[in-house]
């Protein structure tokens, strides 16, 4: 069974799916704890109603950076975590929780990297600029996370047509549909072997 360990800020939506998935047999896995930043996000009341360890990790809790980023790594690794996957996650991983998971920290983005990726190019931001761009497709990625925003190797990609009367919100109710089978799917598939990530990034 897959280990997986979920960073999330907000209402947990993503997480939500991860949980769903897992509990159905979509994902031969489960969700053995949930990080958030945020004390009163929506995933950590999620991660709880589901059974799974939640925990409030942030500069409110950890004052010093090394301090935050080693609470998380261990709260990973006191958890036998396999695959840490952002979901939401607003916040850079720090150095120490890279270094213990590298290879194994995936993200999703809302967009086909490295188009639209960076510092900034997060939430509604991604779909203002790809309808300004007038691109013909959107879609959404999934990466590695490595030391900076959006440049770690992407593993799978799905796309999705920009229409002509697309605005931010249909466009973004249309890739966040996809992006939730495309977690599982990428999910689903680590956890059965056929995609691999040790010793990755």
């Amino acid at each position: 069974m897959l280990k997986i360990g979920v960073l999330a800020s907000h209402e947990g939506t993503t997480l939500q799916c991860i949980l769903d998935a897992c509990a159905s047999g979509l994902i031969q896995g489960q969700v053995v704890v949930v990080i958030s930043n945020n004390g009163g996000a929506g995933a950590l009341s999620r991660a709880r109603a589901a059974g799974v360890p939640a925990h409030h990790l942030s500069s409110a809790t950890h004052p010093t950076q090394d301090t935050l980023d080693a609470a998380i790594s261990a709260a990973l690794a006191a958890n036998q975590v396999d695959v840490v996957f952002l979901a939401g996650y607003l916040k850079r991983v720090g150095p120490a929780t890279l270094a213990a998971f590298r290879g194994r920290i995936l993200n999703t983005h809302p967009a086909l990297l490295p188009k639209f990726g960076g510092q900034g190019m997060f939430g509604d931001h991604v779909f203002e600029a790809v309808l300004a761009s007038g691109e013909s497709d959107s879609g959404v990625s999934v990466h590695l996370v490595d030391d900076d925003y959006d440049t770690g190797r992407v593993i799978r990609q799905v796309r999705v047509p920009v229409e002509t009367k697309d605005c931010v919100e249909s466009l973004k109710a249309r890739v966040r549909k996809c992006e939730r089978d495309v977690v599982v799917e990428t999910l689903a598939a680590i956890a059965t072997g056929e995609l691999r990530l040790a010793g990755e990034g």
